[in-house]
C-alpha cells in the first residue's frame, strides 16, 4: 500500500486576493470620506459663550457649506455681517423675512407671527425661569433676511442688540456661509434640528451628510485594518500547522 498526499493552496490566494480588494475599497472608503467632508464642511471654533448650553465655549463644529436660501428657522449657521464685526460667527436663525417675530408671550416663550415656539435648548436665567428674551420686542424680518438670536439668551449680542440698525437686527441670507451640523469637540455628535419650528411654514431643515461621511470613514478604516492584518495571521496560522500541511489545505489520502 502506498500514502500520496496532494494539497491545494487555493484557498490561500483567495484570501490574499480578497485582502487586497478590502484594503483597497476601505483605502477608498476612508479617503473618498475625507475628501467629500473637506468639500462639503468648513471647521469653526467657537470661542464665546453665547450659544451655550448647546455649544459649549471652544467647542470645535463642523457647518456644511450651504447657500443662504437653503436656511430654514431653527438652524444653527455661520455668517458674516459688517455691521457684526465682520468675524464669522454663530447664532440660530429664530425668524425668516416676512416672519413677526416677538417676545415674550404670558410663558416667556418666543412667537412668529403670533404662535409661540417651544425651544427646549434655553436654560433657565438667573431667577430660575426659562425665558426666550431678558428684553421685550417685536419685529417684522426684511424679506430675504434672518432674525438670529444666541441659545444663551441673557448673555448673546445678536440681533436683538442691532434692532436700531438697518434691517431691524436682521442680517442678509446672502452673509450666511455655513449651518452646522455637528459638535466635534467636545463629541456632542450630531446637532438636532429644533421640532418647535416644524409646523411653521417652510419646516425644518433636512440634516446634512455628515452622518454617511463618519460611517464611510468608519468601514473604510476598519476594511483597512482588517484587510492588512490577514498577511500576519495567515503567516503566523501557517506557522503553527504540521510540515508538509497549508492554510485552506484539504488532504486525501489514497491508500
Amino acid at each position: 500500500m502506498s500514502g500520496n498526499i496532494r494539497t491545494k493552496g487555493g484557498h490561500g490566494r483567495l484570501g490574499s486576493t480578497l485582502s487586497g480588494l478590502a484594503v483597497a475599497v476601505g483605502c477608498v472608503l476612508f479617503l473618498g470620506g475625507f475628501v467629500w467632508g473637506a468639500l462639503l464642511y468648513q471647521p469653526y471654533s467657537v470661542p464665546t459663550d453665547s450659544m451655550t448650553p448647546t455649544i459649549d465655549v471652544g467647542s470645535k463644529i463642523l457647518a456644511q457649506r450651504v447657500d443662504g436660501d437653503e436656511v430654514r428657522r431653527g438652524d444653527v449657521v455661520v455668517f458674516t455681517d459688517p455691521l457684526w464685526g465682520g468675524s464669522p460667527m454663530v447664532k440660530r436663525v429664530a425668524a425668516v423675512g416676512g416672519d413677526t417675530v416677538a417676545c415674550c408671550d404670558g410663558d416667556g416663550r418666543l412667537t412668529i407671527n403670533g404662535k409661540p415656539v417651544e425651544e427646549p435648548y434655553l436654560s433657565p436665567g438667573p431667577e430660575g425661569r426659562t425665558v426666550a428674551s431678558r428684553t421685550e420686542f417685536s419685529v417684522t424680518v426684511p424679506a430675504d433676511n434672518l432674525f438670529l438670536l444666541g441659545d444663551d439668551r441673557f448673555t448673546s449680542l445678536d440681533s436683538r442688540t442691532h434692532i436700531e440698525d438697518a434691517g431691524q437686527g436682521s442680517v442678509p441670507r446672502s452673509n450666511v456661509v455655513g449651518r452646522v451640523d455637528a459638535i466635534v469637540w467636545p463629541a456632542k455628535g450630531l446637532l438636532e434640528r429644533p421640532t418647535g419650528f416644524a409646523g411653521l411654514p417652510g419646516g425644518i431643515s433636512e440634516p446634512g451628510p455628515v452622518r454617511p461621511l463618519l460611517i464611510a470613514i468608519a468601514a473604510g478604516a476598519v476594511l483597512v485594518l482588517a484587510g492588512g492584518a490577514y498577511g500576519p495571521v495567515a503567516r503566523r496560522t501557517a506557522k503553527r500547522r504540521p510540515s508538509g500541511t497549508a492554510p485552506g489545505t484539504r488532504e486525501k489520502v489514497d491508500a
